[in-house]
């Protein structure tokens, strides 16, 4: 525990730094980076090995001689440090060369401030462990998140994606704390540790309040609206951490309080599947739907988060009914896809990021043939898209399969348990071939073909403290899919306090992951040497090439070529319930038409039922009560009597004596 205070310490220094040294803009960067990646070494170094760690590491701290800062380290609060002080440091890198305007020193200054303070708040967050502790940590982690979405402030699309994204994190916050509130109402302790002494109606109301305030954390379908704003809003490192850590945060503390509550209920595990699924299959269709790379990418966000839920939710059911196979691999394949999605999501938004800075543009129809300009951004890009569509031989595909495994294993139970079961199957096989769908199409359609503008064929690779970051996390892809034992391990450990445990289920667990990374490593075998054969057989043979989306025409043009919008729309059009679409067409009327054009937009309908039925009504009631606001002050002053008057009429004990008094 001391050594993870001496990381979070460091890391507190170096953000302070910029804030003196902002004018000498390179050396302050060089020192900032420099003395960041110090840190989170040091923080990874207080969690490793996570199978020697004590059960529990606590630190006690006054606070104001009133309060209680506690904070422990265990084996759950170990695993979801690991992306915090390893994706952080790499995003950390990666702005050296991505925020290169010397003129915006002062802005650059402060936004290291704040991601730094935002990495310290995310890593007390996971060790709070009071509701004190926690519910600071968790306010200083959403307005240090809330000012590094601001960062290009004067723009009127960043302030309203700020403003958005602070609304949904305090009604999340709300949400926790009236969460809390009920504990602290039955316990009347702030610690943690009683919440299981709770009636089992009592537990799950506390947790349904905070499944909605940690969920709108997550991103989860319906309180996802901020994510589509504030990611294409930030810059691309802070996206690359708010997608892949923060959001992390949501997840962490719906296992830790449902850890904590200790529910017997299958109901709780019902509604988190529930969530998983309806978050899965609407993220990624609206995914399919969008241009902007950074908004497709925040909307896959919440599909991933939905696979996340539905392993929990799977791991949940299997827990209070009993089959441990089920809650073993629900549990391990959900938090496995915590840490994979964190490695690979960042590496897709720092891909985006360098695609944006590199080209002037985020909307894939204005790009196109970026691999042969920028090929290490390319394949590493690759790296994460085959990897977010969970297929072998990278890591996504190993947490999915043990989440399979799970909902398999709850087909033996009976009635509803087992028809949820089967709707988790297959949402996960919906949710799979549409996110292969979606990325095959961001794909082809900015890294394929020719470019479809000049800043696309312009563009070239960026520095490479922007590409290596890159390459390390599309490297743990790969790593994490052909040797994923060891992580399997830790994220077992990660959970095991949630397990009835059983030697059998285990070894199980252990024997399946050592057969998909033997398949892994016999697939990825045979790639290298087809790689290989193919090198030699075509040596000292002449290559012709030729311009890429031909299709027969003697002199082809860009035009010919598949836009995002035509290859993904048939998809879309399918899930037309779920979501609007709306076309506008110029069609030819006339024999020698001008100039046509056809566009489509996809609305997110959770937003747009939010602003038809709650937002506007509000509005409007609101600018009927208007006359209120007349300027006089004096009836301003009658207004507070008034309502000083009723609340006292409120009070339950003597309201006539208090009047009296003061009439």
């Amino acid at each position: 525990m001391e050594t993870l205070f001496l990381s979070l310490t460091v890391l507190l220094a170096a953000g302070i730094l910029p804030l003196l040294g902002h004018r000498l803009f390179t050396l302050m960067k060089a020192c900032y980076v420099a003395l960041t990646i110090t840190g989170c070494v040091i923080g990874l170094y207080s969690l490793c090995p996570i199978s020697q760690l004590p059960s529990q590491s606590t630190l006690v701290v006054d606070w104001l001689h009133i309060f209680q800062l506690q904070f422990s380290l265990d084996s759950l609060s170990t695993f979801f440090l690991i992306p915090v002080f390893f994706v952080c440091p790499l995003a950390v890198l990666y702005v050296f060369h991505y925020m290169n305007k010397k003129a915006e020193h002062a802005r650059t200054g402060v936004n290291f401030f704040f991601f730094n303070l935002l990495i310290i708040a995310m890593a007390l967050v996971v060790i709070a462990d009071n509701m004190i502790s926690f519910a600071l940590s968790w306010e200083i982690m959403s307005l240090a998140s809330f000012f590094l979405v601001l960062h290009e402030y004067e723009q009127e699309t960043t302030r309203r994606a700020g403003y958005i994204y602070l609304l949904f994190t305090q009604l999340g916050a709300l949400c926790i704390f009236l969460g809390m509130g009920v504990g602290y109402g039955y316990t009347q302790s702030l610690d943690f540790a009683p919440l299981s002494t709770l009636p089992e109606g009592l537990k799950l109301w506390m947790f349904c309040l905070v499944l909605v305030g940690f969920g709108s954390k997550a991103g989860v379908f319906p309180i996802h609206i901020w994510l589509p704003y504030a990611h294409p809003a930030a810059p691309s490192n802070i996206s690359a951490i708010m997608s892949g850590v923060m959001i992390k945060m949501g997840i962490y503390g719906v296992v830790r309080f449902y850890g904590l509550l200790d529910i017997s209920s299958p109901v709780a595990g019902q509604i988190v599947l529930s969530f998983g699924i309806v978050s899965g299959v609407l993220g990624v269709i609206y995914a399919l739907g969008k241009q902007d790379i950074k908004k497709l990418l925040a909307y896959s966000s919440v599909e991933n988060i939905g696979v996340i839920l539905i392993g929990l939710g799977v791991g949940m059911i299997g827990a209070t009914q009993g089959n441990t196979g089920m809650a073993i691999f629900g549990f391990v394949g959900g938090l496995l896809h915590v840490l994979n999605h964190s490695l690979f999501k960042s590496l897709l938004f720092l891909g985006a990021g360098t695609v944006a800075k590199q080209t002037g543009t985020r909307q894939l129809d204005q790009l196109g043939g970026l691999i042969k300009r920028m090929p290490l951004t390319g394949k590493s890009f690759l790296i994460g898209s085959v990897s977010i569509s969970g297929l072998p031989p990278f890591n996504g595909f190993v947490s999915e399969f043990l989440i399979y495994i799970g909902a398999f294993q709850g087909l033996v139970l009976g009635g509803m348990h087992c028809v949820f079961a089967m709707l988790a199957i297959l949402a996960l096989a919906l949710i799979g071939g549409l996110a292969a769908a979606c990325f095959t199409r961001i794909v082809g359609i900015v890294f394929l073909g020719e470019p479809r503008a000049d800043n696309s064929a312009a563009a070239k690779e960026a520095g490479w403290t922007m590409t290596f970051p890159m390459v390390i996390l599309a490297a743990s892809c790969l790593i994490i899919g052909v040797w994923p034992e060891p992580f399997v391990h830790y994220a077992f450990k990660g959970v095991e306090t949630l397990l009835v445990q059983t030697t059998l289920d285990e070894v199980l667990l252990l024997e399946i992951t050592q057969k998909m990374a033997l398949a892994s490593q016999v697939f990825l075998g045979l790639f290298v040497v087809l790689l290989v054969a193919r090198k030699f057989l075509y040596r000292g043979k002449q290559v012709q090439s030729g311009p890429t989306w031909g299709c027969g025409f003697t002199q082809p043009t860009v035009r010919i070529q598949y836009t995002g919008t035509s290859y993904a729309m048939s998809i879309v059009e399918f899930f037309r319930p779920m979501v609007r679409l709306h076309t506008h067409y110029a069609g030819i009327k006339r024999i020698f038409p001008s100039q046509a054009s056809y566009e489509t937009h996809v609305d997110d309908i959770a937003e747009q039922t939010l602003i038809e039925r709650i937002v506007e009504p509000l509005l409007f009631l609101l600018g009927k009560l208007r006359w209120i606001q007349h300027g006089h002050i004096q009836l301003y002053i009658g207004y507070i009597i008034i309502t000083i008057l009723v609340a006292l009429l409120c009070i339950s004990e003597g309201p006539r004596e208090i009047l009296r008094g003061l009439l």
